[in-house]
């Protein structure tokens, strides 16, 4: 048994759109662990619950089962069946690729937090590669802050969201990736046919004439690339997807590289200097923000006992000449307490702009974790 449990602050710098969102959010939550293994290691169940409690947010005040499956390890396969998270992609700023699991829209906006899926994972290893295959029984819809979050969009209709498919959220997902590396290069392939994990917010009016967002789950067939080669002192990295849907089909991409710098200035820390570029087909035509960015930015190792890291990004969009930046800081103190500093700032006045709706959170985030 192992786990954390933390403390956070939000902290906004300026007044918000909308009278009901707070300058203030604290929020308290808890992630115990528990692992139980049997069999010569052969058995596992591994259970992951969370929750979190806000103060001003109660669609943040939630729980979820991040992972409760049970792992079976063969000679050259492995079953995983239950609850899990399964991350896929290599770029840092976006996640292309990653369709596995839903975005818990309420812990952030930056997409890393991720709600616990159900299913049934087959991996096969052979010396050609790693393949997975999945069986995703139960779809998750993504979480929204609601009107007294932020950042948010607070007019969301969560509680009516729309399916293509008759089976809506009992619909069968399923999907196939392929990994392998080969000298320097790690390449995977992968195939998702199911329910997107993107919704279409549709414009629409509630009963009382107020203005909202209706989420739009269709059903998609998408081919995932992923490419990673080190070379010497540079990563470099590529994702791309061939999304297929009833609507529109595209394409879009995320890449670019990590350089490292190794001991700075003769000391311990590695600096390392990260590019990337995201490009969409449909253009402006998505509520996607990173239809034709660049993104710059430094991530710092300080490689002390403490482990000491920060991380900064430029973000800048080439269509509506809007930016964002941020700051990603940890340091540990002793062996169980860790505090974390995130900075995020937006800047953006094209009102066609999906990040024009943030244009007023600019906030310090600060937790205190304490494991045990």
């Amino acid at each position: 048994m192992r786990g954390n449990i933390e403390i956070q602050d939000r902290i906004f710098l300026q007044d918000p759109l909308f009278p009901s969102q707070p300058n203030n959010q604290l929020s308290f939550a808890a992630t115990p662990e528990f692992f139980w293994s049997w069999n010569d290691n052969q058995d596992s169940l591994e259970f992951v619950p969370f929750a979190r409690v806000d103060q001003q947010d109660s669609e943040r005040t939630h729980t979820d089962i991040r992972e409760l499956s049970w792992v079976h390890v063969g000679d050259d396969w492995e079953t995983r069946i239950g609850i899990r998270r399964d991350f896929w992609g290599v770029t840092e700023f976006q996640h292309l690729v990653d369709i596995i699991n839903q975005d818990d829209g309420v812990e952030d906006i930056d997409n890393e937090d991720k709600l616990g899926q159900p299913m049934v994972n087959l991996s096969i290893v052979k010396d050609w590669g790693i393949v997975d295959i999945y069986l995703l029984p139960y779809f998750r819809e993504k979480t929204f802050a609601s009107i007294q979050g932020r950042p948010s969009i607070p007019f969301i209709d969560t509680e009516n969201a729309l399916y293509e498919s008759a089976d809506k959220q009992n619909h069968l997902d399923w999907a196939v990736r392929w990994n392998h590396s080969i000298d320097d290069l790690d390449i995977a392939l992968s195939w998702f046919e199911g329910t997107s994990r993107d919704p279409v917010l549709i414009p629409s009016l509630s009963a009382s004439g107020i203005p909202k967002l209706t989420p739009f789950y269709g059903l998609i067939n998408q081919l995932g690339i992923e490419l990673q080669a080190n070379l010497e002192s540079t990563l470099w990295k590529l994702e791309a997807i061939h999304n297929l849907n009833e609507f529109e089909n595209y394409w879009a991409l995320q890449g670019g590289f990590e350089y490292s710098q190794y001991g700075i200035f003769d000391s311990n820390a590695d600096l390392g200097w990260l590019v990337e570029y995201a490009w969409d087909q449909r253009g402006q035509n998505t509520f996607s923000t990173f239809q034709n960015d660049l993104f710059v930015g430094n991530r710092l190792a300080i490689n002390d006992v403490e482990s000491s890291e920060i991380l900064m990004g430029f973000g800048y969009d080439f269509d509506f000449k809007s930016s964002s930046f941020l700051v990603e800081a940890s340091r540990r103190f002793g062996d169980s307490f860790k505090v974390s500093l995130d900075v995020r700032f937006f800047n953006a006045t094209d009102i066609n702009d999906p990040l024009y709706l943030f244009r007023k959170d600019d906030h310090l985030q600060l937790t205190a974790q304490y494991y045990y």
